[in-house]
């Protein structure tokens, strides 16, 4: 059996499509990771189907605000919590927002570029 990656880079418009679409086809949530930029941040998706592993890509400015997929993937939130709080990125919609309480750290969005 040959296992297959993926990396598909998506608007941030096309993210709650892209993981509806996902769930509709039995898809794994794997793992959701930000990366600050110069720009902003580059977001990164992972599912898996089997053993195919896709990756979704988002690069947007730091001022740009996306939708949770946790209404879709519950798990998610975890995820989105972490980029809110040590990244800063912007998420509405989140099931489950501790609201910057996820970690007990001393210093406002540590990670984001800028800091």
């Amino acid at each position: 059996m040959r296992e297959q990656y993926e990396l598909i880079v998506i608007r941030h418009e096309d993210l709650l499509e892209t993981a509806k679409t996902m769930k509709d086809e039995g898809a794994r949530l794997v793992q959701i990771c930000s990366v600050s930029t110069k720009e902003g941040f580059e977001l990164s998706y992972s599912f898996a189907k089997g053993y195919d592993f896709i990756n979704y890509r988002i690069v947007m400015d730091a001022d740009t605000q996306i939708t949770s997929i946790s209404d879709f993937y519950p798990s998610a939130s975890l995820y989105e919590n972490e980029m809110s709080e040590l990244f800063g990125v912007k998420i509405e919609g989140m099931q489950l927002d501790y609201r910057d309480q996820l970690y007990m750290i001393d210093a406002e969005t540590p990670f984001k570029g800028g800091n």
